[in-house]
């Protein structure tokens, strides 16, 4: 390469940045620290890690579990610590041999000739000092790992002097676990050349940094009730798990909802005995500690559930997964919140189709450098959400480790995503009614990515009024069907997607069996349609609709109900039952006829309409009861 095809940087070759003192940092006041350390407090251990290898121009390698705040500590610290030096974060398990560095054919300036130029990554010449971090390094392949090798032993790549372009700080970090990394560093050659640091979360600043995320909260008995747990439920309860659940606490979630999924399953926080056997269950101790610790209450669930985390992921910047079964409605109503919230449909990505390189590929710029080009669809300067459906699908192995850099640092190869207001990953759970799908398997560290893990449940999503909405009558006899004919077990094999299937088979008159799940060998999904088809034909029906047309006879049964009983018979149940399993358009539909019928109901059965239902459901029945008192009135003498 010649010096006039070299890029050249614009920052100066140091040894070392300038420094700020920290006790001249900025201080911000806590409920939890509200007071100034005389001088700027004692650094966390990382931190005095970091200034040395500065200070003496050595590449530092740093071990530690998951989720302690290794990442974080360099992007908080290295602006503070050493203004004008950027940090430059190069996610390594995203990373392919020809992203650090390639050669490519320029045309050269003197001989007008075609030549082989070498060009290395945009990030590695940002034009002033930098600090490289190399993240989840042992992510990489082994032909990156041997790239790396150069980096981290002289701090060059190919013919590129880091320190020329403005390095002052080399550092390469990871969890050391197999059951997490896909190598292991053991080459001597490349050991010898670094300083080594292995960190607990006693090294890192992240207590400091979740009292300034919740500066209101004074976290000395959160972090007092972490720091006595056993060192196998600190492993499991990272730093970065306790953040997803106090920010389920601030929004006035279930805090287990904080709580990864692994394998589909909600992590429980179990000790482990000194034979390596489970011990005790310390989950509801430990979380319901921590809401009362913070002063907010810790609700089993909360109504309405898969919009409200839909809703709260894109007004906070939330990465959010919903696990739930095939059919239930996952992704429509992801697709429908994002429209409504953004203004526009989501990015939406589809696993099994999709690869990391399919997202972003490096390509030679005319400065002489590599950047990563992003496809369009991510560039687009609007408010975006990212949808990740099937995520435990994915097209090859590599792509849920490459996927964790966008989960976590929200970037792609170093790139942040413009105007990225929301991720919400979809998949299905290992096992639904019984079957095993086929889905990946995951490990902590991937798992603890998302700030909500939510299990959802087909009644979570409310398809049943699009489906009114959409196919009518029709759709609310097959919906009365499902709600009242069939049993738990058979709702299960009935998903939202079966129902719509049934529906348009009736509708050009095919036989119903062909919409249920085919389960092979001419099986089909266990499910009775016979009461279905005696309610198509119109020999069966009671529902909302049959009962207003028989208002005054109803009424009449109602009210020899309850001067029979407090608790009602069975006509008392019939139509608590239709109530509570109507639709809010098939209430308001018949307010009046439901606020006749509404009095002669038992007082603890109304007030099921109110409790824990969702806000639309609430406003109706507050409506209805209302509309009841005026009746009541108009009827005294």
């Amino acid at each position: 390469m010649t010096e006039e095809n070299r890029p050249v940087p614009t920052a100066p070759a140091q040894s070392r940045p300038p420094r700020a003192d920290q006790g001249e940092r900025r201080w911000r006041p806590t409920a939890t620290f509200p007071d100034p350390p005389e001088t700027g407090g004692p650094a966390a251990r990382l931190e005095k890690f970091i200034d040395a290898m500065i200070e003496t121009g050595q590449t530092g390698q740093i071990f530690g579990e998951h989720g302690i705040g290794k990442t974080s500590t360099f992007v908080s610290y290295i602006p503070a610590r050493f203004p004008g030096t950027e940090l430059v974060v190069v996610p390594a398990a995203n990373l392919t041999p020809d992203d650090l560095l390639v050669n490519a054919p320029v045309r050269d300036e003197r001989s007008g000739e075609l030549a082989l130029r070498q060009l290395v990554m945009r990030q590695l010449v940002p034009g002033r000092p930098f600090v490289l971090l190399i993240d989840d390094s042992l992510q990489a392949g082994s032909t990156v790992q041997s790239q790396l090798m150069q980096i981290a032993c002289d701090w060059s790549l190919g013919e590129y002097d880091l320190r020329e372009l403005g390095c002052v700080g080399v550092f390469l970090t990871d969890n050391e676990s197999t059951a997490e990394t896909s190598a292991r560093r053991s080459d001597l050659a490349i050991l010898d050349r670094m300083v080594t640091l292995r960190l607990s979360a006693n090294d890192t600043a992240w207590r400091r940094a979740l009292a300034e995320r919740y500066p209101d909260w004074d976290l000395h008995e959160v972090f007092r009730q972490w720091a006595s747990l056993s060192p196998h439920l600190r492993h499991l309860f990272s730093p970065r798990t306790l953040q997803h659940v106090l920010d389920c606490a601030r929004a006035g979630f279930p805090l287990a909802w904080g709580l990864p999924l692994l394998n589909g399953t909600r992590l429980a926080l179990v000790d482990q005995r000194k034979d390596g056997e489970p011990g005790r269950d310390h989950t509801s101790e430990l979380l319901d500690g921590i809401a009362k610790a913070v002063g907010v209450s810790n609700p089993s669930t909360v109504s309405d559930p898969v919009r409200r985390i839909l809703r709260a992921a894109m007004q906070n910047r939330w990465a959010v997964l919903l696990q739930g079964p095939p059919g239930c409605g996952k992704t429509e109503i992801t697709k429908q919140i994002a429209r409504e919230e953004t203004g526009r449909p989501p990015v939406y990505f589809s696993l099994p189709v999709t690869n990391v390189e399919d997202l972003c590929v490096p390509v030679p710029t005319p400065e002489g450098a590599l950047d990563a080009l992003l496809t369009r669809s991510l560039l687009d300067p609007a408010p975006k959400v990212l949808v990740w459906d099937e995520y435990n699908r994915p097209k090859d192995k590599a792509t849920f480790a490459k996927l964790m850099e966008v989960t976590q640092e929200w970037t792609l190869a170093g790139r942040r995503i413009p105007n990225l207001r929301a991720q919400v990953a979809l998949q299905n759970p290992p096992y639904h009614l019984g079957r095993k799908m086929l889905v990946s398997s995951n490990n902590v560290a991937q798992a603890t990515r998302f700030t909500v893990s939510y299990e959802v449940h087909p009644d979570d999503i409310p398809a049943n009024e699009w489906l009114i909405s959409t196919y009518g009558e029709t759709a609310e006899t097959v919906l009365e069907w499902w709600k009242n004919d069939i049993d738990d077990e058979g709702r299960d094999w009935v998903t939202k997607r079966t129902l719509e299937r049934l529906i348009k088979l009736h509708r050009v008159d095919l036989p119903l069996q062909s919409g249920l799940i085919y389960l092979g060998e001419g099986e089909f999904a266990p499910v009775p349609l016979t009461a279905l088809e005696a309610r198509l034909t119109g020999l069966r029906k009671t529902g909302l609709a049959e009962i207003a047309d028989d208002l005054d006879g109803w009424e009449a049964r109602l009210a020899t109900a309850a001067e029979t009983s407090t608790e009602g018979t069975d006509d008392t149940d019939l139509v608590h039952q239709v109530f509570s399993n109507a639709e809010v358009s098939q209430l308001e539909r018949n307010l009046d006829a439901v606020a006749r019928l509404l009095r002669h109901l038992p007082p603890k059965l109304r007030a099921t309409y109110l409790v824990g239902q969702t806000p639309e459901r609430q406003r109706f029945w507050v409506a209805a009861l209302g509309r009841m008192a005026e009746l009541a009135t108009a009827d005294r003498p």
